[in-house]
């Protein structure tokens, strides 16, 4: 069986211009739906953060509106809080990349805090690309794909990739007021290849060994890619 390194957020807030600190943390959905298909086929799964902070969900995440309904937040809030590597993460500079299968990274608006930024998330990212073994990104975690610049030009720089889109940013009133938005900055400082689907659908972007997903419906989609491509 495989065993498929999470790179989880460690924030809890996410700064807005006007110095507002916004709560946030790492989407259930994007965590809960992957990391339950995949231990459900028996694969494992450890957790590494910035520092190896505790991640923190984003409580909106958990809201019934949020999540399907009453029962679809109960059985979120079920996975996360049964999943035990949660509680021990890794830090991130001390991850080896050859002790893992795949490497996926689920969104939240905490990655555009802190992953975005993170020198060891850099580095992983660039060396699991070379690397040619799978890498799945969904919904505000391509923020991290920032961090992978040198001299500011990244390695990702052509790839097909999808991403939160500003419209759906707008969707959730953020837009006016973040400092930067993800679509943008990774189409003008990441120079991907940006590409989207229809708002709150869920939209898969495959590029080589780069598998990237829209936004959190996305991320069951790309849980089941993962499944496929570790069974070869």
């Amino acid at each position: 069986m495989a065993k498929v390194l999470f790179i989880v957020s460690g924030a809890t807030y996410w700064v807005l211009k006007d110095g507002t600190r916004y709560a946030t943390g790492y989407w259930a959905e994007e965590f809960a739906n992957p990391y339950k298909i995949l231990t459900d086929a028996g694969h494992s799964v450890v957790v590494a953060t910035p520092g190896g902070t505790t991640p923190n969900v984003d409580m909106m995440s958990l809201r019934p509106s949020m999540a399907g309904g009453e029962q679809g937040a109960l059985d979120l809030e079920a996975i996360i809080r049964d999943a035990e590597v949660m509680r021990r993460p890794l830090q991130l500079s001390d991850v080896r990349l050859e002790d893992y299968d795949a490497v996926y990274l689920p969104g939240g608006h905490g990655p555009m805090a802190d992953l975005a930024f993170d020198a060891d998330a850099g580095r992983l990212l660039t060396a699991q690309l070379e690397s040619g073994n799978p890498l799945f990104i969904v919904c505000h975690a391509p923020a991290a794909l920032l961090a992978t610049r040198i001299h500011g030009v990244s390695p990702f720089k052509g790839y097909k990739v999808t991403g939160f889109t500003n419209e759906e940013e707008e969707g959730v009133g953020l837009a006016p007021r973040a400092t930067w938005l993800l679509e943008t900055d990774l189409k003008e400082k990441v120079e991907v290849d940006y590409s989207r689907g229809p708002i709150w659908e869920p939209y898969m972007v495959e590029d080589r060994n780069l598998v990237t997903g829209q936004n959190p419906h996305s991320a069951a989609v790309l849980g089941k890619r993962m499944l496929e491509i570790l069974k070869k």
